[in-house]
């Protein structure tokens, strides 16, 4: 059982203290006589602690708080691959850490280097013509792409009003087109889990802006009819923008621009290695065709004979939309992950990406139901809908999980499949953790027929027991309460 760790106030001991001050040679002055009453709080008691008790306080915290560095982290959809040590060595460099955004331009000459090849490598990677690194995370990537697309027909004089969206996409999409100003159009998924055609041209006409397609979708599985989707789209004058965010299944084997596809955000906080824990800091490049460049975010890196600078003659520019040119710690920790692949490098992360997640669906097809039967790319989804019967949920399954000390999978997404677990698993577990997590998952499933109880009181020995979730989000209570025995 893991300890549950105290609070700092109750290791506090009168006079204890972790620094030492030298004798005081001026006038003592009280908080009271110089801060306004209305400014302090009543209750300003403090812990008093040495530094050790302060030390091992927060590193017991760190013990108990899960990480890639830790364990297995399964995260469908969010690709929590491991994050190699080089390049956060490689972020910390003096000439790198310690730049500012404001400095001349002359200064920052390698910053701007670094910026502009990694675009470029981008570029390259999907097939596309332009990129901006600005965006933050994917969702300001997909929220860019799609103002692009309304600036964009907002030139050509057309007045489009719809944005189409597969029921097997990312919850970000719909929240970026209602943000654009358009109305979202849900495209059901036929029977093998892919984009339906007819509904798809069915609702296809003159008022549609862009199809925005996850490829892989949120199932794992590919959509083969890509070709035939770009040409249905184009043909009525609307755009195809790729959700990038599972980009991990195709690194080298698969160039988006190249079927049809005119925009594209990138994870680089997934596909690219940089870390994403806690929020962020994260960053969601745009790629573009040559028809949309004019509209990207300003500034735009660029490149002469002598110099790199930043663009700013760009009248047809949806403006900016994050300050100075995103997080540039984290362009440091992609562009070095992706010169240490090379471009075999990466296509064998894709192919060990893919190997993992069917090689997860194989081994576990006989004790969970799989809603699709298709050869998956990056992620499978399976569902805990057949152990129902014994009273247990997928919920309960990914509870229980927190007992061994692996992360649960996503849980109830898509939410075109009941009871869903979707895993990811990526390339970065070797065999050996994914069997340790397939054992586990068996021995779950076990347990739902012979001890179902356990499950539904999941986890048993985490330091903090099952919430009531949708409570606890609502009613949220930090203050400090001491603990009684």
């Amino acid at each position: 059982m893991i300890k549950l760790e105290k609070l700092i106030f109750e290791y506090s001991q009168p006079g204890r203290k972790g620094y030492t001050l030298p004798k005081l040679d001026v006038p003592e002055v009280k908080p009271a006589d110089s801060i306004p009453n209305e400014y302090l709080r009543q209750d300003n008691t403090l812990p008093e602690l040495s530094e050790v008790d302060v030390m091992r306080h927060f590193i017991h915290l760190s013990i108990l708080n899960h990480h890639v560095d830790k364990g297995f982290y399964p995260l469908g959809s969010c690709t929590m691959k491991y994050n190699p040590k080089v390049n956060e060595d490689a972020s910390r460099f003096d000439g790198l850490a310690n730049l500012h955004p404001l400095q001349p331009i002359e200064t920052v000459q390698g910053a701007l280097q670094l910026i502009y090849e990694l675009g470029q490598y981008l570029i390259e990677i999907a097939g596309l013509d332009a990129i901006s690194l600005q965006p933050a995370a994917g969702a300001q990537g997909e929220l860019t792409g799609i103002m692009m697309v309304r600036k964009y027909f907002e030139r050509k004089g057309e007045k489009r009003t719809k944005v189409l969206i597969p029921d097997s996409s990312h919850g970000t999409n719909p929240a970026s087109v209602t943000l654009s100003g358009y109305e979202s159009v849900e495209i059901k998924s036929n029977s093998q889990g892919l984009i339906d055609l007819t509904a798809l041209d069915q609702a296809t006409d003159e008022t549609v802006a862009c199809l925005m397609l996850t490829n892989p979708n949120t199932l794992g599985l590919f959509e083969k009819e890509v070709l035939k989707i770009a040409e249905l789209m184009h043909n009525k004058g609307a755009l195809l923008y790729l959700d990038g965010a599972n980009l991990n299944s195709y690194l080298g084997f698969h160039r988006p621009g190249a079927v049809g596809f005119d925009l594209v955000h990138f994870n680089l906080h997934k596909t690219f290695s940089t870390p994403h824990g806690g929020g962020g800091p994260g960053a969601g490049p745009i790629g573009v065709k040559k028809i949309l460049e004019p509209f990207l975010p300003v500034p735009v890196v660029k490149k002469d004979k002598n110099n790199y600078y930043f663009d700013y003659n760009r009248p047809d520019t949806i403006g900016k939309i994050q300050a100075f040119y995103g997080n540039f710690n984290v362009f440091i920790k992609a562009y070095t992950y992706i010169r240490m692949q090379g471009a075999q490098g990466l296509k064998e992360v894709s192919q060990c990406a893919v190997i993992n997640a069917n090689y997860i669906k194989k081994k576990l097809e006989k004790y969970y139901d799989l809603p699709y039967q298709e050869t998956c790319l990056h992620e499978c989804v399976l569902s805990s809908t057949s152990l129902k019967q014994y009273g247990v949920r997928t919920l309960d399954v990914a509870k229980r999980l927190l007992d061994f000390g692996v992360h649960a999978p996503t849980i109830y997404f898509p939410l075109i499949v009941p009871e869903a677990l979707m895993i990811e698993p990526t390339e970065t577990e070797s065999k050996d953790s994914l069997d340790e997590f397939i054992n586990l998952m068996i021995r779950i499933a076990q347990e739902a027929k012979d001890n179902p109880q356990i499950l539904k009181n999941a986890p048993n020995n985490t330091p903090v027991r099952r919430l009531d979730e949708a409570r606890a989000s609502r009613e949220l209570d930090v203050a400090y309460k001491p603990q009684t025995e």
